[in-house]
């Protein structure tokens, strides 16, 4: 594989991954790498065969984060993401953020605000990232859907908030593909929350095996576990929701028309 990779042209060897996940949209977080920097959104969107459309990363904005936050859906957002668990952890949310939250909700149409959750980079401290800390928020903006990525360790507590609160969602991005036994994390995905509250993301990046590895291993767990839950009429229902159902309700994204 590494062989090939260094003989075939970039963009042909990353369409050959991406273009084989049957995505119908990518989500871009545009924090990282900073503009400018990496493959851009339209050329993300070419190699996948699909459309794409950009989360706007608090963060990056500083004072200027609830302007930006009041404005995002106008400009084409159809998210905002903090990586709060990284500038402190979750229990000490940052005074920026929490404006810009304030300021979506403030809008009487919220985006859905993406929320950095569990394992990462080094500099991350694992405890502070736990999102049961992020209650009183969930609780503060009832109208806002957060949507909680990774979580790993802390799958059981995600699911324990996507089961309580009616505004919360999760995923299990970089936790699948990377965990070494994906479906045991998805039957703690569910052993709580209903299969509408859980997405199906990558957090790939980078890399373009990541992109195929995370559409297999996720198709591959939905197969394990959702016939141990569910009566075999309900299996396929449910595994669409996860896959694509709940992602387009979530962040109001158009169907891909009929070929």
């Amino acid at each position: 594989m590494h062989e090939r990779r260094l003989t075939t042209d970039p963009a042909g060897y990353a369409s050959s991954f991406l273009g084989a996940t049957g995505t119908e949209w990518l989500l871009v977080d545009d924090g990282y790498p900073p503009a400018g920097e990496g493959t851009s959104l339209e050329e993300l969107a070419g190699y996948a065969g699909c459309r794409a459309a950009p989360v706007l990363r608090l963060e990056t904005r500083g004072e200027r984060a609830a302007d930006e936050a009041s404005a995002a859906r106008a400009r084409g957002f159809v998210a905002l993401k903090t990586i709060a668990a990284y500038r402190g952890g979750l229990d000490r949310v940052s005074e920026h953020v929490v404006a810009a939250l304030e300021a979506n909700e403030g809008t009487g149409d919220p985006l859905p605000v993406q929320v950095h959750c569990g394992f990462g980079d080094s500099d991350l401290w694992l405890p502070r990232s736990d999102p049961g800390w992020l209650k009183p928020l969930v609780e503060r903006f009832r109208d806002t859907t957060f949507v909680l990525l990774h979580c790993y360790p802390f799958v059981r507590e995600a699911g324990w908030l996507a089961h309580a609160y009616g505004n919360v969602c999760f995923d299990l991005s970089l936790t699948i593909p990377h965990v070494a036994r994906p479906a045991e994390a998805l039957r703690e995905a569910l052993e709580l929350a209903p299969v509408s509250k859980l997405l199906y993301a990558s957090d790939a990046a980078r890399t373009p095996e990541l992109y195929l590895l995370a559409s297999l291993w996720w198709r591959d767990a939905l197969a394990a576990v959702l016939p141990e839950l569910l009566a075999p009429e309900d299996v396929e229902p449910a595994a669409r929701m996860i896959l694509r159902e709940n992602a387009l309700r979530v962040y109001r994204l158009p169907a891909a028309s009929p070929a």
